[in-house]
């Protein structure tokens, strides 16, 4: 007698399950980073702020980063066994996942390393790495920007399963053009820009809404 999960569409089910696992464990920290975390360091005592960033920050960022990499890698096997058969919606969502990853793996953990060192170059007596400040910035600003993709990318690979009929299987080419563009201008800013309205919590939560709509709005219209 078969085993359904030994089948070709369960082991597709099974890479989907631990890319919902992990998926969970990045963004799951990505919003504790940016509407908990950032929000309780802007009012820590010096002291506790050292603590955490000695202490509890390596441990989150051990699990948020490994979450990136497992969520991306399972993503990865799903796109290759599915093959050219990708609705519109499910490319505009792995495109905005990949950028995030890309941010994670190469902006915000490599500078976060930065801040961490410093603040243990700190505490053991020695003097700030002058370079922490400007890495905190950058890495403050990936993580925003990660937070800004997350809500368009979570509606763009859970319509690819749920609206798989509608509108959003098959967008013209030049509304996933346009979608594109926008998505890379964003990401641009993330690397060398500013936070703009996304220094706030909310300001973060509305354009990340806003982007959703906007993106949808075009492949409605367009």
């Amino acid at each position: 007698m078969d085993i359904a999960l030994f089948t070709s569409a369960g082991m597709d089910y099974l890479f989907r399950y631990i890319h919902f696992l992990a998926g969970i464990t990045w963004i799951g920290l990505l919003y504790y980073f940016n509407f908990v975390q950032t929000e309780y360091f802007k009012e820590a005592e010096d002291s506790h702020k050292a603590g955490a960033i000695q202490k509890l920050v390596p441990r989150a960022l051990w699990w948020f980063r490994w979450g990136a990499m497992l969520t991306f890698i399972t993503g990865i096997l799903m796109l290759a066994y599915r093959g050219s058969n990708l609705s519109s919606d499910i490319t505009v969502g792995a495109v905005l996942g990949t950028l995030m990853f890309l941010n994670v793996w190469l902006i915000i953990w490599p500078k976060q390393k930065i801040v961490i060192a410093s603040a243990t170059q700190v505490a053991e007596g020695g003097e700030a790495d002058p370079n922490a400040a400007g890495a905190l910035a950058k890495a403050g600003l990936a993580s925003r920007t990660n937070t800004l993709f997350s809500m368009p990318m979570l509606f763009f690979m859970g319509s690819s399963m749920h609206m798989s009929h509608g509108l959003l299987t098959s967008a013209s080419t030049v509304a996933i053009g346009l979608i594109m563009l926008i998505i890379l201008v964003l990401e641009g800013n993330g690397i060398m820009g500013k936070q703009g309205p996304m220094t706030s919590v909310k300001g973060v939560i509305g354009c990340g809404l806003g982007l959703t709509v906007v993106l949808y709005g075009i492949i409605a219209l367009l």
